[in-house]
């Protein structure tokens, strides 16, 4: 690999239920440490969109690739994309289409997907978010209190049927090849590593990354909120690493 800007613009992609509110403090800290980060609502997640529900996962990819235009990507001035929870899917295929644009992707509590993948086949409508119990059942709260809760509630916007319906689409495997952060919150990177050698399907992709590291942060699946400040450490550290 040749070597990288040492101060590329982040891209924070969030993932379900999330639009760029979420990562309003992360961003807080970074502008304070002098880098420079957009983050996203994807197509869909927007509340006041009246096509919102019809919102497709080609549609979340051809925003994100207007954005990487808007901040002048190339190959000589690649972006980091950071992508968290079920952002993987826009991003993954995001990564196939343009990995000579991405300085490194940064996955937090998430990974890419295998081509093919589809969230939610069977979904009837919209996916709300789901009652607090099911949520828990479902990942890691921990970190948050009753007002983050609340607050989350408050601002969450169900995700579009369409774009978990739809799979997702890889021409290859240049996506395998971005250098790659793992920030591990609800698993610690050893154990992620442990599944995906051992062949755990929801880690088969991580397994045949090229250039990857793992980070653990330990707290919740929402590390934005829980731990905004160390977020945003290890997203400045990891975006900084020049790649040889």
């Amino acid at each position: 690999m040749t070597n990288r800007t040492n101060d590329p613009t982040l891209l924070l992609i969030p993932g379900h239920w999330l639009g760029a509110w979420a990562w309003e403090q992360v961003v807080d800290h970074l502008t304070a440490a002098g880098r420079h980060a957009v983050p996203v609502t994807l197509p869909g997640l927007d509340p006041q969109d009246p096509q919102r529900a019809t919102r497709t996962l080609d549609d979340q990819v051809a925003a994100i690739e207007a954005l990487m235009d808007e901040v002048g990507a190339a190959p000589e001035r690649p972006v980091v994309i950071v992508g968290h929870s079920g952002a993987n899917a826009p991003v993954s295929q995001l990564l196939d289409r343009h990995a000579n644009r991405v300085a490194r992707v940064i996955w937090v509590d998430s990974g890419p997907v295998a081509p093919g993948t589809v969230f939610a086949p069977d979904l009837d409508g919209e996916l709300p978010l789901p009652p607090l119990d099911l949520l828990r059942a479902q990942a890691s709260l921990d970190g948050l209190d009753d007002q983050m809760l609340a607050e989350f509630r408050r601002r969450a916007v169900p995700q579009p049927g369409p774009v978990l319906r739809q799979p997702v689409r890889l021409s290859g495997d240049a996506h395998l090849r971005v250098p790659t952060t793992l920030v591990c919150c609800s698993l610690s990177g050893a154990q992620m590593t442990e599944l995906a050698q051992s062949g755990h399907p929801m880690f088969a992709e991580v397994a045949k990354l090229e250039h990857a590291q793992t980070v653990d942060l330990p707290t919740g699946h929402w590390p934005m909120w829980s731990r905004p400040a160390d977020l945003a450490e290890l997203l400045a550290t990891a975006s900084a690493t020049d790649e040889d």
